[in-house]
């Protein structure tokens, strides 16, 4: 039986360092290409040896799919394609295209030119990556070779961020990636076809977690903004910098328009501005009514929002900071967080995940002293709130996706194992179906069952209908007779008359024949006679008929009696039957082998 065979390098069972190995149809395909958060040492890419301990990784792979700009998706790429080595296509949408090369020069900034890592790919690499990147589009079916085919479906999440079919022949895997069920500001909602894929592999970062309503978060959120400010205390919110920044920018910039306030707010790094830029250029990836408002006003130019400088930090009285990265693990965020953790009247409000071993979860757990880079110890006296805007979707979302797409499996990735474990539970109660959660290196193997599809002929559905046959019904199968015809690579199932007619060829009969040796102390006509009255007793539902010529039929079975004149009472009893009646002429001539009642 053919099988899909799924392995995660990373991203089972945890989040962070997604890379996914689907083997479909022959053919191998790595899904994201990502780094972990909370690590420093080679357990922050994924282990490649997996799939050879030496040489390059091209002749291994099919094709290489990144889902978004996430560092956690894409972080691992040009390490993969150019210090490993691959040569073969790595498709992403246009809107990551532009912005991955970006992130990755500042991931790459913060990593060797200010912490000194040698072991690392450099600026020239991603230049040398990003060559092999083949876009997609949206809802376009892409033939990566003769037999493998991907289409990339809407996600939400963040710009550009795509969910992936693969199929190859009849079997398909739809991969998520990461998304969300519920529009927000700035993009729409995830989207799927009812594809029915043999395996649905989905993220589950809020495996257990079912969101209150968003416009109560948002609420909360500016209220928490506005009192600290109010008593001239100043906020920090780190943010990764695309997605929620210009989610949360756009709900501050609005709030204080309404409320003309007038404390500062700032947004670091010149990335932002970039992450804007492209905002702009890929209007038709965000919701609708940006894409309405865009004519009148550019919903991404803001008016109350400024570029930080890193000398503010230091100015008294409130102010709001954007700054980026969102788990508070390096950069610019971390540094203001470090001058601002001793005063109680400041805030830090984290608005999506943080990942085990960064100094964002250590927080939100409650620590109160942190030991910052091996040497210092840091006070933590400033207020903690998580508010969750993660754009991810929860345990109702990843339902619903379910329910969408209709798949015949479930694999869970990109999230925690015990929350995983609840959730697996819950889809195979409601849905009756198979869900899996490997962990990483751990491989899941689905056997597939692919249908065929062949075309019908009228004809031949007409003589079913007229033979009082139930009125076809997808959900339930059923046996049909006829001559399968093979052209062009379709399949067609025609009445045998018509196959004749269409391949101008003559109709043979092909008959089997039989022989039953009989003791009768009787005639030959009488023991015909007897035959059918036997018959007659036993096959009660079936068409017998006693013709004159000397002969029994019953169905398209015919019985005949001879007999010797040296031995007349041993009866050769001679059977014939098309091949239709089979089934049937077995049954008889076994029955007769018998002898007949006295």
């Amino acid at each position: 039986m053919p099988e899909i065979k799924i392995t995660p390098l990373g991203a089972g069972q945890d989040v962070g360092r997604s890379c996914i190995l689907v083997s479909i149809g022959g053919k191998n395909i790595m899904l994201d290409c990502g780094m972990h958060m909370g690590y420093n040492d080679d357990r922050r890419f994924p282990d490649f040896s997996y799939i050879t301990q030496n040489g390059r990784l091209t002749e291994f792979l099919d094709c290489v799919i990144i889902s978004h700009f996430h560092l956690d998706h894409c972080g691992a790429l040009p390490y993969m394609s150019e210090m490993v080595g691959y040569d073969g296509p790595i498709y992403m949408t246009h809107p990551t295209k532009a912005i991955c090369p970006i992130l990755l020069e500042d991931f790459r900034k913060i990593t060797v030119d200010k912490k000194g890592e040698t072991n690392f790919f450099t600026s020239q690499m991603i230049k040398d990556c990003m060559k092999k990147v083949v876009p997609l589009n949206l809802h376009q079916t892409v033939q990566v070779d003769e037999e493998l085919e991907i289409k990339a479906y809407y996600a939400g999440h963040v710009l550009g961020a795509a969910m992936v079919q693969i199929k190859v022949g009849s079997e398909s895997v739809v991969y998520t990636g990461d998304y969300n069920m519920t529009p927000d500001r700035h993009l729409g909602a995830a989207w799927i076809d009812k594809c029915r894929p043999d395996i649905l592999i989905s993220e589950s970062t809020y495996a257990t977690t079912i969101r209150d309503s968003k416009r109560c978060r948002e609420r909360d959120f500016l209220k928490k903004v506005h009192e600290t400010v109010e008593r001239g205390g100043k906020v920090l919110i780190p943010v990764f910098a695309l997605g929620r920044a210009q989610e949360l920018c756009i709900l501050l910039e609005t709030f204080w328009e309404r409320m003309n306030l007038k404390a500062p707010i700032y947004f670091s790094t010149g990335l932002t501005e970039k992450a804007n830029h492209y905002y702009k250029l890929f209007i038709t990836w965000t919701n609708q009514k940006i894409r309405k408002t865009f004519v009148q006003r550019n919903m991404f130019e803001f008016k109350h929002i400024k570029a930080f400088d890193r000398s503010y930090a230091d100015n008294p009285g409130p102010m709001v900071v954007f700054a980026t990265p969102g788990m508070l693990h390096a950069g610019q965020s971390l540094q203001i967080f470090k001058k601002w953790a001793g005063n109680e009247k400041n805030m830090v409000i984290m608005p999506g995940y943080c990942v085990q071993g960064t100094v964002g979860h250590k927080i939100l757990n409650g620590q109160k002293k942190l030991e910052i880079e091996g040497r210092q110890t840091l006070e933590v006296k400033l207020q903690v709130e998580y508010m969750s805007f993660s754009a991810h979707a929860d345990a109702k979302g990843i339902m619903q996706l379910i329910r969408m797409a209709e798949p015949r499996n479930i694999l869970l990735v990109h999230g925690e194992a015990k929350k995983m474990e609840f959730l697996k539970d819950k889809i195979e109660q409601e849905f009756s179906v198979s869900c899996y959660m490997p962990a990483n290196g751990e491989t899941t193997t689905i056997v597939t069952n692919p249908s065929v599809p062949v075309d019908i002929s009228l004809n031949l559905l007409k003589r079913e209908m007229a033979l009082g046959g139930p009125l076809p019904d997808a959900k339930r199968p059923r046996t049909m007779h006829g001559t399968l015809i093979m052209k062009d690579n379709s399949l067609r199932l025609v009445s045998p008359e018509q196959a004749l007619k269409e391949l101008g060829l003559s109709e043979h009969q092909l008959r089997f024949t039989c022989r039953v040796q009989l003791h009768d102390p009787h005639s030959d006509t009488d023991t015909l006679g007897r035959i059918y009255t036997h018959l007659k007793s036993v096959l009660k539902s079936y068409s017998i008929q006693h013709v004159p010529d000397g002969t029994v039929i019953v169905e398209s079975i015919v019985i005949k009696v001879t007999s010797s004149a040296e031995e007349p009472n041993l009866k050769a009893i001679l059977l014939s039957w098309s091949y239709q009646d089979e089934e049937l002429g077995s049954f008889l001539s076994t029955l007769l082998k018998k002898g007949l009642p006295s």
